[in-house]
């Protein structure tokens, strides 16, 4: 904890500030790339979304009130400048976030950064099928690892809530890639 402070210290302070910024870039850039990237989809999207939280960030860090972890105050700006560009687009096409996500969806696959096998693919359209709130849970707590306490702090959410959420989730995306398994294999036979 002592080092965080003083590296969140150096961000601070107006002559290492830029120094320590290019070493906040290279420990974080890619966690909250992938971040992004579970949310808006596509590889542009992200890398914009990314380019907008950090300007954000660095904009904000004389404001870091140190209540909670870095790497979580720094994801929750992620996850809205995420929820401002889906925002954005929703009204820019005038259909639902979840239209969207639909939309990218089908744009994933057709992305040469995107290197998933098959069930990887399944399991990116069941989480499209899901409640916006109930996948970003599940994105949080499964791809990017963080602990409850943390997604509760970015979402503003109780813990409870959010493992009841998240467990709940786990069980429809098991039963439902498992159900299009069967299905599968019964069209083969």
């Amino acid at each position: 904890m002592a080092s965080e402070t003083n590296f969140i210290n150096q961000l601070i302070c107006d002559n290492q500030r830029d120094e320590a910024f290019k070493k906040l870039l290279d420990l974080y850039q890619e966690r909250l790339y992938w971040h992004i990237r579970k949310l808006v989809i596509t590889h542009e999207n992200a890398d914009d979304v990314l380019q907008n939280t950090f300007i954000r960030i660095y904009k904000s860090l004389p404001n870091f009130s140190q209540k909670s972890a870095l790497y979580t105050w720094m994801h929750k700006i992620a996850y809205n400048e995420s929820l401002r560009f889906l925002e954005q687009n929703k009204n820019k096409y005038h259909i639902s976030i979840d239209d969207v996500n639909k939309k990218y969806l089908d744009n994933l696959m057709e992305d040469t950064f995107f290197e998933g096998n098959e069930l990887q693919v399944k399991l990116q359209r069941t989480l499209s099928e899901l409640p916006e709130r109930q996948r970003q849970i599940f994105n949080m707590k499964y791809y990017d690892d963080l602990k409850f306490r943390e997604i509760s702090e970015i979402l503003d959410i109780k813990e409870g809530t959010l493992k009841t959420s998240y467990y709940n989730t786990v069980k429809h995306i098991e039963n439902n890639i498992l159900n299009i398994e069967n299905f599968s294999d019964k069209e083969v036979n």
